[in-house]
């Protein structure tokens, strides 16, 4: 199966698809810029340690919460004025998600990559929007979409002459409140574009809490382990310094405190998977 050679330029010292995998990681949203540098400061401090390239990732509008009542975030300009903050601190680029297509120049101001929801994902004058801006695009596969299909939206975004889009992976919807991660989805996608596994969003229980969504965080180490030996370009892990008071998605997010030994396990196993990537059945 013929991988895609098309790397996805973030700056100019991060490229996802070379030979050193991209992480992108932080809390689900932006809670406060406290919070923010907390994440990052120990996160970048790993990364640094292991040899990851590291991308800093907060939310700005959580728009698709299960309830009304739910957290949606701090404002967007609060919000932006916390991420640009971070990224000049730490020194790292950023990635946030776009819910609506007048949200993208605004926010390409500030971030250096923009995320496409997986609800979203054919939204076509999103996808062409975020093409426009000239910023690295990462597109999330829809729970509802085949992994073949992903080349459409891919397409839509070269379309616009920006070359630097990637793929994500982050489970499908088997039945209520459940999601499942088919392996296969990975060598796939990744004859379109670079090809990123979302951890934590693939042991989410979407709805699974009444109210608000689930996680079953004790299988993100098999299902990360099992990605980074298929063959991935990067990672993607929202973290939180206690997730049971997280405004967003705690229940499947890493403890910060844990995130040490959890990329010291997957560079290991992304080495080793890389390491056989060349090998093919005829």
């Amino acid at each position: 199966m013929k991988v895609s050679t098309q790397p996805m330029k973030i700056s100019e010292e991060i490229v996802l698809g070379k030979n050193k995998p991209v992480l992108f990681s932080g809390p689900c949203a932006v809670e406060s810029f406290d919070i923010c540098m907390e994440i990052g400061e120990k996160v970048k401090k790993e990364t640094q340690r292991l040899g990851f390239d590291y991308v800093f990732k907060a939310s700005f509008d959580k728009a698709n919460r299960t309830s009304s009542g739910s957290f949606r975030g701090i404002g967007m300009d609060m919000s932006l004025e916390v991420l640009q903050r971070v990224g000049k601190e730490l020194g790292v680029p950023l990635v946030t998600d776009v819910h609506e297509s007048h949200q993208v120049s605004e926010v390409a101001q500030v971030v250096d990559v923009i995320q496409i929801p997986a609800f979203l994902c054919r939204q076509t004058d999103l996808l062409l929007a975020a093409g426009q801006s000239g910023k690295a695009v990462k597109i999330k596969r829809g729970q509802f979409m085949a992994p073949e299909d992903m080349q459409y939206a891919v397409q839509k975004v070269r379309s616009t002459g920006n070359e630097n889009v990637c793929l994500t992976e982050r489970g499908y919807s088997l039945g209520y409140h459940n999601l499942v991660v088919d392996m296969r989805s990975l060598p796939t996608m990744r004859q379109f574009a670079p090809v990123v596994f979302d951890v934590t969003h693939s042991v989410q229980q979407p709805g699974g809490q009444g109210g608000s969504s689930g996680g079953q965080r004790q299988f993100a180490p098999y299902l990360a382990r099992a990605a980074a030996a298929t063959g991935v370009d990067g990672f993607f892990i929202e973290t939180h310094p206690d997730p049971s008071i997280a405004l967003s998605d705690g229940p499947n997010m890493v403890p910060l405190n844990q995130m040490g030994g959890f990329l010291e396990m997957l560079k290991a196993t992304w080495e080793l998977g890389n390491s056989y990537k060349e090998f093919q059945l005829k």
